[in-house]
């Protein structure tokens, strides 16, 4: 069995914590401030909090809840289905895509009404087609939040309407469902869409939805999508995403009077603050002094960090990779997958690891000159000298 110089590499661990695990800046004063009753800035890539305000605080999030309706449906793969609209959908209070009872309409159209009109019809109609009733639904957007590390979070509806107490969620889980949400493509298309144009059943003309998200269509040039939302219990919620210089940020408010410029003053004070350092490059690690490894170890992936300008020399890696093999093990059995790994540490926390894959050629033990001779022998003799 191959022997590891430090504590065995769990995969499974650092894939998880990767993509969901969350960990806090501290830079000291803030130069804004923030109408929020809670609230938080992330980093998308990282996931790296860079500021919060009560952001475990469990409160009411209106129609930013459909984010996760929205999700939910891309990643169903029925995308191109046509939807019926129900008597259950039709009759949805709120805001509304007016929707025709009896309508049939294709699902992405649905998911587009629903993100940039805050359809509550829409919401209804979707969560019915893809998880077969409400209550189904319902069902699956709790699951996709258990799944996502959602600890404060419990839905009852797809739209965030105030009809069940039961509906909550935190400044920080709202966070990493955006999180999640936009590492999909088509996710982020419809997030990031001014204005779209569906086809209506039994007309000559299409409807035509404006997105509510005045960040991206009038207040701020980074802006690249997110979600609105409203209710006299929540009052103003609102999830939004920028990028500027390769420094992709979510911002979340809940119960924000004034939610737009809560969301600028973070972006702007975020993207003044922090810089992605790239820490490892995907592919062959440099400057190993161990023979065997040298130039044969290449890293799976590259790590990115957000740092302020202080933190860049704090940034320390360090190296561990298993003993080399004795003998023919790894020729027989192949090299162990990983070989070791790149942790990355700031101001002395684990901040990442980066497994690292043995992609050398084996080379075949060399053998002694008697080795060789006694081999030559049995073949002549046609003898099999291992019996």
């Amino acid at each position: 069995m191959v022997k590891k110089i430090f504590v065995k590499l769990n995969v499974v661990l650092i894939v998880v914590l990767l993509l969901f695990s969350i960990s806090t800046a501290n830079v000291g004063a803030y130069n804004f401030s923030v109408s929020g009753q809670a609230a938080i800035l992330i980093e998308q890539e990282s996931g790296r909090v860079l500021y919060e305000k009560d952001a475990h605080k469990q409160l009411r999030i209106a129609s930013i809840t459909k984010i996760m309706t929205a999700i939910l449906a891309i990643e169903s793969g029925k995308m191109d289905e046509i939807v019926t609209v129900s008597s259950n959908a039709f009759g949805t209070e709120g805001s509304s895509l007016y929707l025709r009872l009896g309508e049939k309409i294709k699902l992405e159209d649905l998911v587009y009404g629903l993100m940039l009109r805050s359809g509550n019809d829409s919401a209804v109609a979707i969560a019915e087609h893809v998880g077969g009733s409400l209550d189904g639904f319902v069902y699956l957007m709790n699951q996709k939040a258990k799944e996502l590390g959602m600890h404060k979070s419990v839905f009852n509806n797809p739209h965030g309407l105030d009809d069940h107490e039961e509906h909550y969620s935190t400044a920080y889980d709202m966070a990493l469902l955006t999180r999640y949400a936009m590492k999909d493509e088509k996710f982020k298309i419809i997030s990031a869409t001014k204005s779209y144009r569906a086809p209506q059943e039994g007309e000559n003309w299409d409807r035509i939805w404006q997105n509510k998200n005045r960040l991206l269509t009038q207040l701020y040039k980074h802006s690249t999508g997110g979600k609105t939302g409203y209710t006299k219990r929540a009052k103003r919620t609102l999830v939004s995403t920028a990028t500027k210089d390769n420094v992709n940020l979510i911002a979340v408010t809940l119960n924000a009077p004034s939610d737009w410029q809560d969301h600028m003053n973070m972006f702007n004070w975020g993207f003044e603050t922090f810089e992605v350092l790239p820490v490892v490059e995907k592919g062959i690690v440099g400057n190993l002094e161990d023979d065997f490894y040298k130039n044969k170890v290449s890293a799976n992936y590259s790590f990115e960090y957000p740092v302020t300008s202080e933190e860049k020399q704090l940034v320390n890696k360090k190296i561990t990779l298993y003993n080399p093999p004795k003998g023919t093990e790894w020729q027989e059995k192949g090299a162990p997958n990983p070989v070791g790994k790149i942790t990355i540490e700031l101001k002395g926390t684990n901040i990442g690891e980066v497994p690292l894959s043995f992609v050398g050629e084996l080379q075949e033990e060399k053998k002694s000159f008697w080795s060789k001779l006694i081999e030559l022998v049995f073949l002549t003799l046609g003898v099999n000298k291992d019996g």
